[in-house]
């Protein structure tokens, strides 16, 4: 089928050379308040953390960005997400229409920004980031929407945390394209309507449960992301190391990538850390020998565990008898917030089966003791109960 042409101001329509997408970030400034409240993202608390799949620490946004992939063919995992988005982001150009609003959900790292970029991309829109804890008034997000063109994709990053006031606003420049602006106070306020662009919201979201309903049935697309597996990190890392022209072996990559804990940005954060112990430590090539080492100086085993997941494991194991344990117990155990503990911490331990999640409380796995070199706990004398592993 031939592709129709697209009219000049067609989502689809190529920009001038020099229309570069923009990237809308509101930033501190007069009149604007920050709150003193402690964050409600668990995340938040995790910053300086190797292993976090927060992208905070320092380089890591720019490096990263250097990375992204620019069309669907490069974009390494996650297919049938990727596989659909190409066909709705193909019937939208074809149309000459703007693609349906996109929720992107799951675990920080695993590919929901760089999805944006790379729609907008191949839709040969701008895109305009920005983020839910940014947007505080009503006037952040009109001055946004004001400047969309048509086709334009916005952009915002934890979604789920956006103010009540603002998410009402974005209801019907969602669903109509129009928003009122308010000008005056008292009894000479009047509400001004204002048709907004046909643009396409692309929401991430780490917390699809704390979306409200309206919000999230206004989403056309909605897009549920997974960890990726060892092979599809290997390939990853080998791509990076490429692009950052590191050399690498191929045992090199799929050492990285096994400990990468399922996560892209992971992955490329370790591989930047083994590159600086194997240019100070060796002859700058990353092979598994070198790639071993520095994991091990990073503390990062092999099943991709840090310090502080062995000292939780630890902890239920020895204070604990391996559990359940509740999670109250354990947060103060470890000096540990509890949304820290449940977001950040345990969903890995849980995924590859080290901690399990029952009524009573936390209660580690046989392969728990076995990773951490414990002996299984013994069978108190006239308890009446048998060892945690017996049947």
């Amino acid at each position: 089928m031939a592709r129709k042409p697209h009219d000049e101001g067609s989502p689809g329509a190529s920009r001038p050379a020099d229309d570069r997408p923009i990237i809308h970030r509101p930033a501190s400034g007069p009149g604007r308040e920050r709150s003193d409240e402690p964050s409600s993202d668990p995340y938040a608390e995790d910053d300086e953390r190797l292993l976090s799949p927060a992208a905070r620490l320092p380089g890591d946004q720019e490096e990263d960005a250097a990375l992204r992939p620019k069309r669907f063919d490069e974009f390494i995992g996650q297919r049938k997400i990727v596989e659909n988005m190409a066909v709705y982001v193909e019937a939208a150009r074809r149309r000459g229409d703007a693609l349906d609003h996109v929720l992107l959900a799951g675990p920080p790292g695993l590919g929901k920004t760089t999805l944006a970029f790379l729609l907008a991309n191949e839709m040969g829109t701008a895109i305009h980031v920005t983020s839910g804890p940014a947007l505080e008034r009503k006037g952040d997000l009109a001055g946004i929407l004001t400047s969309l063109r048509r086709g334009d994709v916005l952009f915002i990053d934890e979604i789920h945390r956006l103010q009540s006031v603002v998410e009402e606003s974005l209801y019907p420049a969602m669903e109509d394209f129009r928003i009122e602006i308010v000008t005056g106070v008292g009894a000479g306020a009047r509400a001004i309507p204002l048709q907004l662009e046909h643009f396409t919201l692309v929401g991430a979201t780490t917390r699809t449960g704390q979306l409200a309903s309206p919000l999230l049935s206004r989403f056309g697309i909605v897009e549920q992301f997974g960890f990726y597996g060892p092979d599809e990190l290997t390939t990853i890392v080998r791509r990076s190391a490429g692009l950052l022209e590191i050399p690498i072996e191929d045992d090199g990559a799929a050492e990285i990538g096994r400990r990468a804990r399922g996560t892209p940005r992971i992955a490329n954060r370790l591989l930047r850390r083994v590159r600086d112990f194997a240019e100070v430590r060796g002859d700058g090539r990353i092979t598994r020998e070198a790639a071993e080492y520095a994991l091990g100086r990073l503390e990062v085993d092999a099943h991709g565990l840090d310090a502080t997941d062995r000292r939780i494991l630890t902890t239920i194991a020895r204070r604990f008898d391996g559990g359940p344990v509740g999670i109250e117990s354990l947060a103060a155990a470890l000096a540990e917030d509890r949304d820290t503990l449940e977001y950040v911490y345990e969903p890995y331990l849980i995924q590859e089966g080290f901690l399990l999640r029952t009524p009573r409380g936390r209660q580690v796995t046989r392969r728990t003791y076995e990773h951490l070199g414990l002996p299984p706990p013994v069978t108190r004398p006239g308890s009446g109960q048998g060892s945690l592993f017996e049947p």
